[in-house]
């Protein structure tokens, strides 16, 4: 058996050769300087708001160019892949406008799962081993386990090398009765030899990177124990990338130290690296420091966050733009959406995530829409997170529109009552009957104390019909009529109205209200004041 026929025996006999997934996966044929990005996470948990800024970085960066924003689920990690996460990233990505433009069921460079791929990175791991440049490993847990405390006993840099390098060296006739004896074994990537001097990089936002090269035989394909032959994170994106011709990856500072192995195995398979633009990571102020933002101490880390209270998808991307570059944050969403971003302007140090920026940026992002465009943005989450209110507006459509009416006072000034959707039960869930509470206790402290009078005035003298100025020279009327400050008499009928001492314009409130649900609503104070006198 030739070396060839040995190689060859470690893999299916029907793959395809690397040159034909190369014509499989033809250049994409975009204009000079545009952009193929990629986002890529992986299911072992949900969508975090750091993946949403990549994804936003990546979109923006694609379109910028003309180029193409695609999604890929590296989901090799099959021990810790969550069920439903892959599909939870594709409604996330959808609400929030970073749907990308290539990805699972379309797009001629695909599949996008890499669980799919199982064949093509198969390929071009035979071609490595048929080429001497990868070779099966039989080390265990248990020995990588024992080699790695050794390693931190004696102070050694930890990874499979040198006299650790245990199965490097194995001859061909070795390793044929090992594999013919069913012993499971990964495939390693067989670096270059000698010590690691310095290599450099250019990066997009960094600039030059200078440190030492990769020593380490690095896992190419998982233990045949695992039930698989899939690939570890470092050799599938390498061959991902390439043949989806990625030509920009944006992705998280933490991966600056694998540079060394990546270009290595870019070499390796004949591949032109893509450039790389790493971002710091989102930080938060704890106390007097920073620190980074975290997925178990920090609700605010998770993108359902975001979702389940209903930040409106413009409001959090202008947000994540502002991450990017602090000077769109104070403009208007709408042209901070039509800022171009540059990576270079993101920075070194990590923005800081603050929910309370976030919430001032939505709250004028909606104060900014029309009436109609709120309702459809409330409605369409509603349908998704709050059912009872899905069905409110849907019964009584004229009344839901009504209340976005009332965030425009008379003036045209919008108020800024709502930073999010779910607190549209809150601010003005009181206008419709099945929300309310009636008030029926006098001594509510929320009266201050109500002079019966104003009571038995508000419902037997009560006026709806009128302009604005008619109907506020009625409530003074009734405030002078009771000797009482016209604000205390206001009150009461706050109060019963809505339910708090803070609303909008209270004329605006009685028109949405009309005059039957307002005697409705202040009848049972009246019967109540006058129960309480006949005591």
């Amino acid at each position: 058996m030739t070396a060839s026929d040995l190689v060859d025996s470690w893999f299916p006999a029907d793959l395809s050769t690397p040159q034909e997934w190369e014509a499989r996966y033809p250049e994409r044929g975009l204009p000079p300087g545009a952009e193929t990005t990629r986002f890529a996470p992986s299911p072992t948990g949900s969508m975090h708001l750091g993946g949403l800024y990549v994804a936003m970085l990546a979109q923006q960066a694609a379109r910028a160019s003309a180029g193409v924003y695609l999604v890929r689920i590296e989901d090799t990690d099959t021990k810790r892949e969550v069920a439903g996460a892959a599909e939870e990233f594709d409604r996330v990505l959808g609400y929030f406008g970073l749907r990308p433009d290539e990805g699972d069921p379309d797009g001629g460079w695909g599949p996008y799962r890499q669980s799919q791929r199982e064949q093509v990175y198969l390929s071009f791991a035979r071609d490595l081993a048929r080429r001497g440049l990868a070779y099966p490993c039989f080390c265990g847990p248990e020995t990588l386990a024992a080699d790695a405390a050794e390693q931190q006993s004696t102070r050694s840099p930890r990874g499979y090398y040198g006299k650790w390098a245990r199965c490097r060296a194995l001859g061909p006739e070795q390793v044929q009765r090992r594999i013919a004896a069913g012993e499971p074994f990964s495939l390693r990537f067989r670096c270059p030899v000698g010590l690691p001097g310095r290599v450099g990089f250019t990066d997009r936002i960094r600039g030059r990177l200078s440190m030492l090269d990769n020593g380490n035989d690095a896992v190419l394909l998982k233990s045949t124990a695992s039930g698989g032959r899939l690939p570890t994170y470092h050799f599938a994106h390498v061959v991902d990338d390439h043949l989806m011709r990625v030509t920009l990856v944006i992705r998280g500072d933490e991966w600056i130290s694998s540079l060394p192995l990546h270009r290595q195995l870019h070499t390796a398979l004949g591949f032109q690296a893509p450039q790389y633009a790493h971002i710091a990571p989102l930080m938060k102020v704890e106390g007097p420091s920073r620190r980074k933002l975290s997925k178990r101490k920090d609700p605010e880390s998770a993108a359902s966050f975001y979702l389940a209270a209903g930040y409106p998808a413009a409001a959090v991307q202008h947000y994540l733009r502002g991450l990017a570059d602090n000077r769109l944050i104070d403009l208007p969403t709408a042209v901070a959406l039509r800022e171009e971003i540059r990576l270079e302007r993101t920075g070194l140090a990590g923005p800081m995530v603050e929910v309370t920026r976030l919430r001032a940026v939505s709250r004028d992002h909606i104060a900014s829409l029309a009436p109609e465009e709120a309702l459809a943005g409330l409605d369409g989450w509603a349908a998704g997170h709050d059912p009872g209110l899905h069905r409110l507006l849907a019964a009584q459509p004229a009344l839901a529109l009504r209340a976005m009416e009332m965030a425009h006072r008379g003036t045209g000034r919008p108020r800024k009552d709502l930073a999010c959707w779910q607190e549209f039960r809150d601010q003005y869930g009181f206008l419709f009957a099945e929300l309310h509470t009636l008030v029926t206790d006098p001594a509510d402290r929320r009266f201050g104390g109500p002079d019966p009078r104003v009571v038995a005035g508000l419902v037997d003298g009560y006026r709806q019909a009128g302009p604005a100025e008619e109907w506020y020279g009625w409530l003074r009327a009734l405030a002078d009529s009771c000797r009482t400050p016209v604000r205390e008499v206001a009150n009461v009928l706050r109060v019963c109205l809505v339910g708090r001492t803070r609303s909008p314009d209270l004329f605006q409130i009685v028109q949405a209200l009309g005059e039957d649900e307002v005697l409705r609503r202040l009848r049972p104070l009246r019967e109540a004041t006058r129960a309480l006198r006949a005591a």
